[in-house]
């Protein structure tokens, strides 16, 4: 039996291992891809909701949006998702059918159409063929599930071609089946310049116009030049950072501007205090490097974002009437100042991230009132300035298709259409292009990203913790270095390309808000951020945002996301933004070598993989031998309980990382939801209340893996879910879980767990976006094998959020081995020791929080630039004198004084009788 165990661990660790390698190829094709002309071609969005696909087929053909996830066998081609046909058996007859798209224009030149598929063999093939016009490609069956082939077909367009028609013509027999990914339109474009010798790999992008926007975003400048950051350029040489932007192809400058970001005496809120004045001068700067501004109306004293969206002090009594003639005299007013400093301004956005609020309101009518006072001021000072307006989570299925086209119901005057894209947070690049093109091609709107960046190192450089990465809710297709920042970026710039005339560029935010002195110098550097406000907030933006900045105030949360490097000097990837045109290459190295991470349980043997994953910096991987430090994988096996971190050596010299987590056995089945078959789980709901759970894929709002129990209602919330367990060997265990949500202001929630003697339970809550509340129920008394467990979740209408990985486990024997009686202080858990708290008693039960602020730009998250501190609410109820012990503890005692009775009743039973035996014998 234990050598079948150990063999069923070893291969959950091997796949393991191959879905990492899977996963990285994944990456790996799509940093490769080229201009795309085609919209939705990776099938990523509901091509019949979206309507960005027609299809034509007969009532015996059942086509579908396909999730790869909801298929764990299928190798995933590209992406989330794909097209799924089947022709169903009732059909009498072969059956075809056709999808297509309209490419609106198209200029001379040689074209690439081509598909994936894979499918049905033999009787159940589908052939596919590819037309675009009147060419046609041959037709190709299908041969095999997950036998992925490609089909192609070349041709040439003599003069410029409107409303192009492409697709693929799809036949087969009753019964055939298949899959269709990756349609992908190219041009075959001869006399491209060749790629440039350089430090780092850049494909380059096709489609980009001479105006394509370049930009970055570097508002806080001036306060970091005050507190003495010194930028150089690439040869050393101190110099102005606009002109080394300049050099390295920015053409544009965005610059945020705040109403007034000061309190009554004059104290800075931070953020690089960005009112009017250091727009002005951070503007002609810009001006006299040859780039445009864009000038970012935050219409607030501080920073507006999806979860803050607070008028100005001055307005904060106004009437809706009268802010309204504040936002046209503000804007007006401030927009002829910076004309007057003879600012070249290109563009102006009427607000920040005004996905949900503007200026207070949240109610669109009155919010597309105000955008329109903004246009209007902009429009009766200089016609030729573009407006735009800006919104995030491009992730979030309807949400850009319900903004645009209640912004075009409400007759909202505006040009572009911008969106924040942050790799970490924010989908898919296909659904960022699908998305921004719809909105282009239905609203006739420009569009760009309007902030985007990414990480080149985990360091943090001032002692301020940073936004990325973290361990859960975010997404980290790139690898943590230069090379993989240049192609985060790139990949931006190309899925705005991709949108075609209608996509105008991108700004990469905040490239040089760099460590104003060094991590180990915090004291100096907190009095530098609240001298000059050069960190993302001071402790004087209290007053104006208690709830963030009033916690948070510090740093820089994003230094590890510069173009520069922590002294100043700007990073190869600074160079991408003049790459994007040519191309560039570099010699072949391993750019990044993944950890690894394996979880075990205590006794079971713990192999370690002869080889690991290496990241090449042109963008491919491989595989390479790896030796481990074997004496310090013998001490991790040999203590048992506990994460380790096993470090191990390649060819060359270069160190990776096994991250090692030993634990007791969950005796939960499908603690985190990710298996399909969740039969085991069973969810009720409150008195008349509509189911309102879900499985939800999203890694995003899961603790770990994929999945997690996400839940939402418009109305109460009500629900448990809980599972019964039973084989249990009699002991203590211990029980915990993940939960973490928002808008619940009125809630009651617990984690419980019920045996046969004793019902237990622990309060819990949530408080915001992967904010994740750990409660952990301690000492659970199992007699007879079975245990019920679960949670409990009430809350008031518009509370969401999710639970993931229950996790019970034996923490010893009933009576003679339990290692913790409800007064001593147990050992550390595997959960405690990944998430140390202190834990706070509760009649021998404990709760623990993790408050992880993911700095998710959803409902509920804390500002991209606010420190992320991982929290532990440190309280510890002590012991009273005289208190009495808890039932468990009681009832233990009492059967252990009654055991010891029956003992001596035993034994004084035993000598009587011996005795009186002796007296016979005599």
């Amino acid at each position: 039996m234990k050598l079948l165990k150990r063999a069923f661990s070893l291969l959950l660790i091997v796949l393991l291992m191959l879905s990492s390698i899977q996963l990285s190829n994944n990456v790996g094709h799509a940093a490769a891809r080229s201009n795309n002309l085609v919209t939705n071609g990776g099938f990523e969005t509901d091509f019949f909701a979206d309507k960005t696909w027609s299809i034509e087929k007969t009532e015996n053909v059942d086509v579908q949006h396909f999730l790869y996830s909801s298929d764990t066998w299928m190798t995933v081609d590209e992406g989330t998702a794909a097209l799924k046909y089947w022709v169903k058996d009732t059909a009498s007859e072969k059956q075809t059918f056709t999808i297509k798209q309209t490419i609106p224009s198209l200029p001379a030149g040689s074209y690439e159409l081509s598909i994936r598929t894979m499918g049905g063999e033999a009787a159940e093939k589908g052939t596919v063929k590819l037309f675009a016009g009147n060419e046609e490609s041959e037709a190709i069956a299908t041969s095999g599930y997950n036998a992925w082939g490609t089909i192609t077909l070349q041709f040439d367009l003599k003069e410029e071609t409107s409303n192009l028609q492409i697709g693929a013509i799809v036949s087969g027999e009753p019964k055939a089946w298949g899959y269709l990914d990756q349609m992908r339109l190219i041009s075959n474009q001869s006399h491209l310049p060749e790629p440039v010798e350089a430090d780092i790999f850049v494909e380059r992008v096709d489609g980009m116009n001479d105006d394509f926007i370049k930009g970055v975003d570097v508002s806080s400048i001036i306060s970091l030049e005050e507190s003495g950051v010194k930028f150089y350029n690439f040869e050393g040489k101190e110099q102005d950072i606009f002109t080394t932007l300049k050099e390295a192809g920015v053409n544009y400058t965005r610059i945020r501007v705040w109403n007034n970001p000061y309190n009554s005496e004059g104290n800075g809120y931070g953020g690089g205090n960005n009112d009017l004045k250091k727009a002005i001068e951070i503007g002609k700067r810009a001006t006299e490097n040859g780039m445009k501004v864009l000038i970012d109306f935050h219409y607030s004293d501080f920073w507006a974002d999806p979860a803050k969206q607070q008028a100005p002090k001055a307005w904060k009594n106004l009437s809706f009437e009268e802010k309204k003639n504040e936002v046209y005299t503000y804007t007006k007013e401030s927009l002829q100042t910076l004309l007057n400093a003879g600012i070249d301004i290109g563009m102006v956005q009427v607000g920040n991230e005004t996905t949900g609020g503007f200026i207070g309101e949240t109610d669109w009518t009155k919010m597309s009132q105000l955008f329109n006072e903004g246009s209007r001021a902009i429009r009766d000072l200089d016609s030729e300035i573009l407006i735009a307006l800006h919104f995030t989570n491009p992730e979030k299925a309807g949400s850009y298709q319900f903004i645009a086209e209640t912004l075009e119901k409400n007759q909202v005057d505006y040009d572009v259409f911008a969106s924040s894209y942050y790799p970490f947070w924010h989908g898919t690049l296909d659904n960022l292009t699908t998305v921004l093109k719809h909105v282009a091609n239905t609203y006739g709107k420009k569009v760009m990203v309007a902030e985007t960046s990414y990480t080149y190192t985990k360091e943090d450089g001032d002692g301020h913790e940073n936004t990325a990465p973290k361990g859960s809710g975010q997404t980290l297709n790139y690898p943590i270095t230069v090379q993989g920042q240049a192609t985060a970026v790139r990949d931006v710039i190309e899925a705005v390309a991709n949108v075609g005339d209608a996509g105008l560029g991108v700004f990469y935010w905040e490239p040089a808000w760099l460590p104003v002195g060094p991590a180990n110098k915090l004291e100096n550097n907190k009095e530098l951020w609240e001298r000059y406000g050069s960190g993302w907030a001071t402790s004087f933006a209290a007053e104006y945002d208690p709830e963030d900045a009033g916690h948070w105030y510090g740093g820089s949360a994003v230094d590890n996301q510069a173009l520069f490097d922590f002294n100043g000097k700007p990073l190869a990837s600074l160079n991408v933004f003049k790459y994007v045109n040519t191309g560039a290459k570099a010699p072949l190295t391993i750019d990044e070598i993944q950890d690894i991470f394996i979880s075990a349980i205590e006794g079971e043997n713990i192999p370690l993989p002869e080889t690991v994953t290496v990241h090449y910096n042109d963008g491919s991987e491989g595989t390479v031998p790896v030796t481990w430090d074997r004496k310090a994988l013998e001490e991790a096996i040999s203590n048992g309980n506990g994460e380790y971190s096993i470090e191990g050596t390649v060819e060359g010299g270069q160190i990776v990382t096994a991250h090692l987590e030993i634990k007791p056995k969950n005796f939960v089945v499908n603690p985190s939801f990710e298996d399909d078959n969740r039969s085991m789980w069973e969810i009720s709901y409150e008195n008349g209340l509509s189911p309102h759970t879900d499985f939800l894929h999203n890694a995003s709002d899961a603790k770990s893996g994929n999945y997690s129990l996400h839940f939402y209602s418009p109305e109460t919330v009500g629900f448990r879910v809980e599972q019964r367990i039973t084989g249990l060997e009699p002991g203590y265990y211990n029980l915990a879980m993940f939960v973490q949500g928002g808008d619940a202001e009125e809630s009651e929630m617990f984690l419980y767990a019920n045996t046969n003697d004793e019902q237990y339970k622990v309060k819990t809550s949530v408080n915001g976006w992967v904010n994740w509340s750990n409660p952990v129920i301690k000492n659970i008394l199992v007699l007879d094998g079975t245990i019920t467990i679960g949670a409990s979740i009430k809350a008031n209408q518009g509370a969401w959020g999710s639970l993931d990985d229950f996790y019970l486990y034996r923490v010893g024997d009933s009576i003679e081995d339990n290692p913790e009686t409800p007064m001593e202080e147990k050992p550390e858990t595997p959960a405690e020791i990944k998430n140390p708290t202190i834990p706070i008693s509760n009649d021998n039960h404990a709760q623990i929080h993790e408050q992880n602020n993911g700095n998710s730009e959803n409902e509920g998250k804390n500002h991209k630039n606010h420190i992320d501190k991982e929290t532990t609410k440190q309280q510890e109820k002590k012991a009273e004198k005289g208190e009495s012990l808890p039932v468990t503890a009681t009832a233990s005692y009492n059967m252990l004084l009654l055991g010891l009775l029956f003992i001596g009743i035993g034994i004084t039973y035993r000598l009587v009788k011996k005795k009186n035996k002796l007296q016979e014998n005599k």
